[in-house]
């Protein structure tokens, strides 16, 4: 992992972890809180590397429509645990859980 690729995961967990119990956020949402708009899939890969930093809450991270990671199935529980509901299509209401 180079420094710059380390830089720009450290800005994205560091934002991830501001997450409000019970929220989510969307890649595209960290990507631009951090500086950096068009890096979403940035953001997806920081998620996917984040226990080489420690814990973060990454089940807190969905894409812009709600949608969850396709390969992790304790996401949709661990979202549950924290009051978060779904729609009929499986997504996160993001009307209503959207952190803003």
């Amino acid at each position: 992992m180079n420094r710059s690729q380390e830089e720009f995961e450290s800005l994205a967990l560091a934002a991830i972890s501001e997450i409000p119990y019970g929220k989510v956020a969307s890649y595209s949402q960290i990507a631009e809180m951090i500086g950096y708009p068009k890096h979403a899939r940035h953001v997806g890969k920081a998620c996917s590397n984040s226990w080489y930093y420690g814990e973060y809450p990454c089940h807190r991270v969905v894409n812009a429509q709600g949608r969850l990671v396709p390969v992790w199935d304790a996401q949709k529980h661990l979202l549950e645990e924290e009051g978060v509901q779904f729609l009929k299509n499986g997504h996160v209401d993001m009307k209503q859980y959207q952190w803003k």
